[in-house]
């Protein structure tokens, strides 16, 4: 029955692996590097996209109110149709009597009734009106979506960076995974190849069935474990695509990452916070917060004062005799509405507030990155260290798989033995490698909190 079961099991395994194959020989395999990575995901991000497409629509806001410096031009016109025209009406004598010749001739002679009007009134004309006092609130106002323009470009260059590293993140999540799974497989192997052993020796009497099954199970966690790896590289694989703009089902071979790229000098940490004082995007975006603030104060004070302007035109009207059909004109206008003066020092209280906060907030902004700072490069430190000492171990292990094939090429030990080597040489690779990438990843956070990214 356990013999049955054996089989059984050896033959579904065998099953899944060749459906497995099967999946994998029908998805497209793209080969893929990490420039070309990078590239991809920030031409087709979506976010990003949405983020560029908010700085276009930032600069087209800043030169409409570049506009309003401009006079105003009204054009406009009416016809009316009057069913009553106005009159004038003149009774006789009303302007007295002209004497001649021993006559008095009354003026007007006779009652006299004066049409003022036509039944049909044409108007046109233009105004010209040149704003002088709210040049300053424009001035401002200006500046403030101006600062917009600048933070949508600073949110995108930041959204970039992050896209950035998280494509690194996940190319390098791969490259780990796949140094992990090349190790699991050698586990699988060496537990398969104990288990075999510990098989033979049951048949001969020198084991017991217990010690069978505990290495049984060991082969079957060693399995679960190559599984769940896996599982874990699709689902790394499947952000990827989504990032690049891959297909889902696309296979990815990733090349591998050249160490020149790895391993960089870095600045001194003072250095880092010098730059850090005008490139990092989070202090940039702080302290523009802040400038719009200043500059939202300076357009509310403007607001004190009268909406003086300069004005003139030219009208044109047919239809009403005591006007004349066209007319040219310039003056001034003025008007001040004195409620503002009391809304307006509250606005400028609430404004006032906005730019503390924005102070408080670039305050904070700057301690937490000087703390990020630090923190990276103590990240970097312990990750170059460690890979110091991985590096040492996979010398040693690579010496330690070299004698043992010596050995087993000699007949002096066993398979298992040389298995044992491989995944310690394995694990020990898969280590070395996943420091070289958390080294990486450190760097980039440096990189980024100082604006070289």
């Amino acid at each position: 029955m356990r013999y049955r079961i054996r089989i059984f099991g050896k033959a579904l395994s065998s099953l899944m692996i060749l459906a497995s194959g099967l999946s994998l020989a029908g998805q497209d395999r793209n080969t893929l590097n990490l420039e070309t990575a990078v590239e991809m995901a920030l031409k087709n991000n979506h976010l990003l996209n949405v983020k560029r497409l908010q700085v276009d629509e930032k600069q087209q806001k800043v030169n409409e109110d570049r506009i309003k410096y401009l006079p105003v031009v009204g054009i406009g016109g009416s016809y009316q149709y009057n069913s009553s025209l106005p009159s004038l009406a003149i009774e006789q004598g009303r302007f007295g009597a002209l004497p001649l010749g021993g006559l008095t001739i009354p003026l007007p002679a006779k009652d006299e009734l004066i049409v003022m009007g036509q039944h049909d009134i044409y108007n046109a004309g233009v105004t010209i009106y040149q704003p002088v006092t709210q040049l300053g609130k424009i001035n401002s106002g200006v500046k403030v979506s101006r600062t917009d323009l600048q933070i949508a470009e600073t949110e995108t260059n930041r959204t970039a960076f992050l896209i950035k590293q998280g494509v690194e993140k996940l190319y390098f999540g791969l490259l780990i995974t796949q140094k992990k799974i090349e190790e699991a497989e050698l586990k699988v192997k060496l537990a398969e190849s104990k288990l075999k052993n510990v098989e033979n020796a049951l048949l001969a009497g020198k084991t017991t069935e217990s010690n069978r099954f505990g290495l049984a199970a060991s082969a079957a966690e060693e399995q679960q474990n190559l599984l769940k790896l896996k599982i874990q590289y699709d689902d790394y694989a499947a952000d990827l695509c989504q990032l690049t703009g891959f297909d889902q089902t696309t296979s990815l071979v990733l090349e591998p990452v050249d160490n020149g790229q790895l391993i960089e000098k870095v600045a001194d940490i003072d250095t880092s916070l010098v730059e850090a004082a005008t490139g990092n995007d989070d202090i940039r975006l702080a302290s523009l917060q802040k400038q719009k603030a200043e500059y939202s104060i300076r357009a509310g004070k403007y607001g004190y004062l009268p909406d003086l302007g300069l004005i003139g035109g030219y009208t044109y009207q047919k239809g009403t005799v005591i006007y004349p059909e066209n007319n040219t004109y310039v003056g001034a206008s003025l008007k001040w509405n004195l409620q503002d003066i009391l809304s307006n020092r509250k606005v400028l209280k609430q404004r006032s507030f906005l730019r503390e906060q924005a102070e408080e907030n670039l305050a904070n902004t700057r301690e937490q990155v000087r703390r990020d700072i630090a923190k990276a490069y103590r990240k970097i430190k312990q990750c170059e260290d460690l890979i110091k000492a991985a590096g040492k171990a996979v010398e040693y292990r690579s010496e330690d798989l070299r004698i043992r094939k010596t050995r087993n090429v000699a007949g002096m030990n066993l398979e298992t033995e040389l298995l044992e080597a491989q995944a310690a040489l394995a694990k020990t690779e898969s280590d070395y490698f996943s420091a070289q990438m958390a080294y990486r990843i450190a760097l980039s956070e440096l990189k980024i909190l100082t604006g070289n990214y």
